[in-house]
């Protein structure tokens, strides 16, 4: 199969799943064996797609003109690449662990569940091979709305409200500032196609560089940095799959990706560097780390923890950007495939902890890691890597950022990774101790046992895979090398 054929069927994948899916919507084995049939095939096509890449063959596929400036264009380049590996692979495994958990906690409309998250990445898949913000901006308001009817699938009022939220907040900040990003961009040079090196050429206006950085920042909402990232906490209403999704496989990933293509392709390191004072996104990254590490820090809600916890790791990989230098773009790089293994294992085992006992507070999680052990040494690695403790993959990607920091002497960003990493610490490491330390309060009511086998199953895998990064992150880092190397 060729590379124009390969790059057609990634994206018509999930789409034929959704056609199977309804076909077998009154056979729920059928329906839920149609959705991992079609994601496995997922994952070859679009693994079929690396040798090329790693090999600096990047394929592209022009599907049709809007008009002879608006081009909906696919090209996969090594960013893309990540975006797309991680994504499809992780689609079968929050498949597998959907069905566990869709089934044991007897949720209603589970058809229509599956149809919209095969939509969703059908979107994702767009986003990550895109060749121009025209094709991005499409398949992006695409994902924000294929995961609406997800957030709200219980459909009681409190679910509808925060709905509303996710929706307003998304397709606001996308319609405001994000098209008229896109538009200003085409003004200035001509071009929205994303180009090693930028777009930009000799233009160095440094006031209307920042400017047009920033509204491209706060455009993308789904990166979530503060003040516009109320619609994540307010999309923990859906159910844990769902919020697997949201932070893990699609929705914050596909923000974080955005900015950093934008960065990287539109503007280039070397014209902001040479151009514009970026402290501004050092210092809103920052702050948003900080902040958002603070508020995880007091909720007493795992997944309203959780949620605050993807807010700060997701600036993460904004500040590793700004910071303009090879090694910290390469910790960016990583920071996007560690924190989608590490969070969908803490959430993963959030959802595995709900669908036994019921409980979604910290406060309720004394001794059920002695009822729970595989979930909660599994929530244990997890931590580990949002921590960035060896051996996971979060410590590597961290390292690679501090590095960068280190190099340039960029002390704010250090001194950012460091208390950030002691808040991490802070709000993880608790509950691991309670879990396996302390007096158990929950099996007074009754004794509590392992999740079903499809939702263990799962959390372990992703947790192990967490580890198996930390010694064998050659995929990815050939990768970010390739992408450093283009455009550095």
């Amino acid at each position: 199969m060729n590379s124009q054929l390969l790059i057609s069927a990634s994206l018509l994948l999930p789409i034929l799943g959704i056609l199977f899916i309804s076909l077998a919507r009154k056979n729920a084995n059928l329906r839920e064996i149609s959705t991992l049939i079609v994601s496995m095939a997922l994952i070859y096509v679009v693994y079929s797609l690396l040798p090329d890449v790693l090999n600096g063959i990047y394929p592209e596929l022009y599907l049709f003109d809007v008009t002879s400036n608006l081009v909906i264009h696919f090209q996969v380049e090594p960013l893309g690449m990540v975006f797309a590996c991680v994504a499809s692979f992780l689609w079968l495994i929050n498949s597998i662990y959907s069905i566990g958990y869709m089934r044991a906690n007897k949720y209603k409309n589970q058809t229509r569940f599956y149809i919209y998250f095969a939509l969703a990445i059908a979107s994702t898949i767009g986003i990550a091979f895109s060749a121009n913000l025209f094709t991005l901006f499409i398949f992006y308001e695409f994902l924000t709305l294929s995961t609406y009817p997800l957030v709200t699938h219980k459909e009681t009022e409190e679910v509808k409200r925060s709905g509303r939220v996710y929706l307003g907040i998304l397709l606001a900040t996308s319609i405001c500032l994000f098209l008229p990003a896109i538009i200003w961009t085409y003004q200035l040079t001509g071009s929205i196609h994303f180009t090693p090196g930028g777009v930009f050429d000799k233009y160095e206006d440094p006031v209307i560089i920042l400017c047009l950085l920033l509204i491209f920042v706060y455009g993308i909402g789904k990166a979530a940095l503060m003040p516009v990232h109320r619609w994540l906490p307010s999309a923990m209403v859906a159910p844990t799959p769902v919020s697997a999704l949201l932070h893990a496989v699609a929705v914050v990933k596909a923000g974080v990706f955005s900015v950093v293509k934008i960065i990287i392709y539109i503007f280039s390191p070397s014209l902001l560097s040479n151009t514009i004072d970026v402290n501004v996104l050092l210092y809103l990254s920052g702050a948003t780390i900080l902040v958002a590490s603070i508020i995880a820090l007091r909720s007493d809600n795992l997944k309203r923890r959780l949620a605050y916890s993807t807010i700060s790791q997701l600036s993460y990989v904004i500040l590793a950007t700004a910071l303009l230098v090879p090694i910290s773009i390469m910790g960016a790089v990583l920071h996007i495939v560690a924190h989608a293994f590490g969070k969908i294992t803490l959430f993963f085992a959030a959802g595995a902890i709900y669908t036994t006992t019921k409980k979604t507070k910290v406060s309720q999680l004394n001794g059920i890691g002695k009822s729970m052990p595989w979930t909660m040494l599994a929530f244990a690695i997890g931590s580990l890597s949002m921590i960035g403790i060896p051996p996971t993959a979060g410590f590597l990607s961290k390292w690679f950022i501090l590095q960068g920091a280190l190099d340039i002497e960029a002390w704010f960003a250090v001194s950012i990774i460091v208390i950030s990493t002691l808040l991490n610490a802070a709000y993880f490491l608790p509950i691991v101790y309670v879990a396996f330390f302390r007096n158990s309060e929950i099996q007074r009511d009754r004794v509590y046992h392992e999740a079903p086998f499809p939702i263990v199953f799962t959390v372990f895998s992703t947790a192990c895979i967490t580890i198996i990064l930390f010694f064998f992150p050659d995929i990815p880092l050939q990768l970010a090398k390739l992408l450093i190397g283009e455009n550095i």
